[in-house]
């Protein structure tokens, strides 16, 4: 997966290290400037499922050699420095996310999430072969005319992609009548705006509003993104009991065209290219409705699917394996999961995240003894934000089972290895410290 050079170190043991350490993105962008060639970063984890899937099924073949040749390709780890750092600098919000930049830094597109192969490629082709950045794409909107709608609806999805929903409603009430006339008539571009509207309501926790652009969301022809729309209007519009009709009219309206995904573009091919978000969103769909039954059907059918396609081999496909997990953590099926989690751990020793998460699992179970070593396994490949969360998580358990001292040790040693730059997190593991009982002096 090691698709670049310049992949961002994520370790880091010292602040004086973080402070000499090159910056991967300016470093692309003096070998851009060099090339006269556009910045491609790529933003991934390892603990991002929808990573391993195009790492397997997209981001290989002739059409990735050639992109790393047109392009100064860089992948940037979330959980690091580095990563951190720029995701707040372009509002980077979900993984993995792809940006293009010019020479000069300046963003030309960017795109979220599982892409088919046709539909990545072709985004990533008329991303590199803009000469000006995304914004200048504005100026070309003035008019109803094809281009100038088609030039629109871009920037519509761009302002979307970089969840800027305040800053794409804003443009799209500044433009002339007659244009906004013409995008109202273009489906596609009428799609964009209601989904702005729903991001922005969903960002203020809207209910009424979540539930008004919803509709209008919904009611598009939105493919294999549905299930992103449909898990905005079922978690921002919960906490309204007058609103209950309402909502309940509009998730019923649901069942049938997700229903229908489910089993065109999920049990058939061709399939979306993220299955897992169609399923649970299925599941969560007939559970918020009170249908059990249904819900069952949904995750149990799921679970049989992966299994068949991954034939007991984990290591077959790391997306679908790790899609199996999830679905049979949605269904409660313990004992499966956590058989499952130790052939995660054999199959993929060199990172720490089925370690972490087997840990987690028998912790939630209340077996904190037998998930300290899991916990420590994971500690010896955590890195960036995930060692404190792993540090974290070990401190509760050897607290559990009454190891105090090594408890604060374990934060002690988190904190100065990574503490400087994820302070949220840091301010977590400082306030479990001080909830530990102080160490006894020496007498």
């Amino acid at each position: 997966m090691m698709r670049t050079a310049l992949l961002v170190l994520a370790l880091l043991s010292s602040s004086a290290f973080a402070a000499e350490a090159p910056d991967p993105f300016e470093q692309a962008l003096a070998q851009a400037r060099a090339r006269r060639a556009p910045v491609l970063v790529d933003f991934t984890a390892p603990w991002c499922y929808s990573c391993y899937y195009m790492a397997k099924n997209v981001l290989t073949g002739p059409e990735w050699d050639k992109a790393r040749r047109d392009t100064v390709a860089i992948e940037l780890d979330a959980d690091s420095p580095e990563g951190t750092r720029w995701m707040k600098a372009w509002s980077v919000k979900a993984m993995p996310t792809y940006l293009v930049f010019n020479a000069d830094g300046e963003e030309l597109g960017r795109i979220l999430g599982e892409q088919t192969r046709t539909d990545f490629y072709r985004w990533l082709n008329t991303a590199t072969s803009r000469s000006n950045p995304l914004d200048t794409l504005k100026a070309s909107v003035t008019d109803g005319s094809k281009p100038s709608v088609a030039a629109a609806r871009e920037v519509l999805r761009a302002y979307h992609a970089r969840y800027d929903a305040t800053g794409g409603l804003a443009w799209h009430g500044a433009l002339a009548a007659p244009v906004q006339t013409a995008l109202a008539a273009d489906a596609p571009a009428a799609a964009w705006v209601a989904r702005l509207r729903l991001q922005q309501a969903a960002a203020a926790k809207d209910a009424a509003a979540c539930l008004e652009s919803g509709e209008a969301v919904l009611a598009a022809d939105l493919g294999c993104e549905r299930p992103y729309e449909l898990d905005k209007v079922l978690g921002c519009s919960a906490d309204r009991p007058e609103l209950a009709p309402v909502r309940e009219e509009l998730l019923r309206a649901q069942v049938k065209p997700m229903q229908s995904l489910l089993d065109t573009r999920v049990f058939a091919r061709p399939r979306c290219a993220d299955e897992r978000s169609v399923v649970l969103a299925t599941a969560d769909l007939y559970g918020t409705l009170g249908e059990d039954g249904p819900e069952r059907v949904t995750l149990d059918r799921a679970i049989a699917e992966v299994k068949k396609r991954i034939g007991g081999n984990v290591k077959k496909d790391r997306s679908l394996s790790d899609n199996l997990r999830v679905y049979l953590d949605r269904a409660g099926r313990t004992g499966e999961l956590d058989a499952l989690l130790l052939k995660l751990i054999a199959a993929y020793p060199n990172d720490y995240v089925y370690a972490y998460r087997y840990a987690r699992s028998l912790a939630a179970q209340g077996q904190h003894g037998p998930a300290l070593p899991y916990y420590e396994k994971a500690a010896a490949k955590a890195y960036g934000v995930n060692k404190l969360r792993n540090a974290e998580l070990r401190a509760r358990s050897l607290q559990a089972v009454g190891r105090n001292a090594e408890a604060r040790q374990v934060l002690a040693e988190a904190l100065q290895a990574n503490g400087p730059w994820f302070p949220e997190d840091a301010a977590k593991l400082k306030a479990l410290m001080d909830q530990l009982p102080p160490l006894k002096s020496a007498s």
